[in-house]
């Protein structure tokens, strides 16, 4: 507000417009009527009223399908289908709450299968890696899902583990759907919508490149993660190099021994 507080709420739109147009070039017909697409852009806004002429103008003129907001304020007001998945500390959390480290995913997992009933059924991989996510997703899970979410390391490999790990599970992967949500912005989400389809059904939840891509502005960069639970520290160890989080090395180490992750 300091900073830029002439900023008319005009330049933040015709910068959207200006993607939307993009888009709409670039996607054919058919493509843009299965290009599914929601705004995650809360955390890191310019402004509320930014974020809230964004949900608005994806409900109205996006030229894919706009399935909905992770804000539910705006989803009730703008009346349009409040969406969102799992975040790392629901994961991080169980590495306190009582059963043995090494079943906490799995632990996570059943809690919020009862929790929601079927209801919000994308899990989220990369707490403590993809391949360690995986080992618990036996076909019980996977079943119960309705997908999985990608937050960190390269998207397409990680893609590939999950169809082939529904596959070997018997599962077909065109009955489920993998959400990407790592900085994304539409090239990037049509490069993996082009390499996927027709493969795995694919959705996009897109932030700051919606809500906070201005020209003269540099959006916040601002990570939210649990570092204890129960008095006990937690870790998140993610897909990506270099971003462990946990305010307490010694666990971190413990954890990555703990799940088989290189770097114990």
């Amino acid at each position: 507000r300091q900073r830029h507080a002439d900023l008319p709420l005009q330049v933040a739109r015709d910068q959207l417009y200006r993607k939307f147009d993009w888009l709409a070039r670039e996607a054919g017909a058919d493509e843009l009527a299965e290009f599914k697409m929601a705004d995650f852009g809360t955390r890191r806004r310019f402004s509320y009223g930014v974020q809230e002429m964004v949900v608005r103008s994806l409900r109205d003129d996006f030229p894919g399908r706009f399935v909905g907001t992770s804000n539910v304020h705006l989803a009730w007001k703008l009346g349009v289908a409040p969406l969102g998945t799992m975040a790392h500390e629901w994961l991080m959390a169980h590495q306190q709450l009582g059963p043995r480290l090494i079943d906490s995913q799995i632990a996570a997992l059943d809690c919020w299968v009862r929790e929601y009933r079927g209801q919000l059924g994308i899990a989220l991989t990369d707490t403590i890696t993809m391949e360690a996510f995986l080992r618990d997703f036996d076909l019980y899970f996977a079943k119960l899902f309705d997908g999985l979410r990608h937050d960190s390391g390269d998207p397409l490999q990680w893609a590939e583990k999950a169809i082939a790990h529904y596959q070997q599970l018997g599962i077909d992967p065109l009955t489920k759907t993998l959400v990407f949500s790592d900085s994304l912005n539409l090239e990037k989400a049509l490069a993996l919508f082009r390499a996927l389809r027709e493969r795995i059904n694919v959705s996009f939840g897109i932030g700051t490149h919606f809500t906070c891509d201005i020209p003269g502005v540099q959006p916040m960069n601002m990570v939210l993660k649990m570092s204890r639970c129960n008095g006990q520290p937690v870790a998140k160890i993610s897909d990506a190099p270099g971003k462990a989080q946990g305010g307490d090395p010694d666990f971190l180490h413990y954890l990555r021994h703990v799940f088989q992750v290189n770097g114990a």
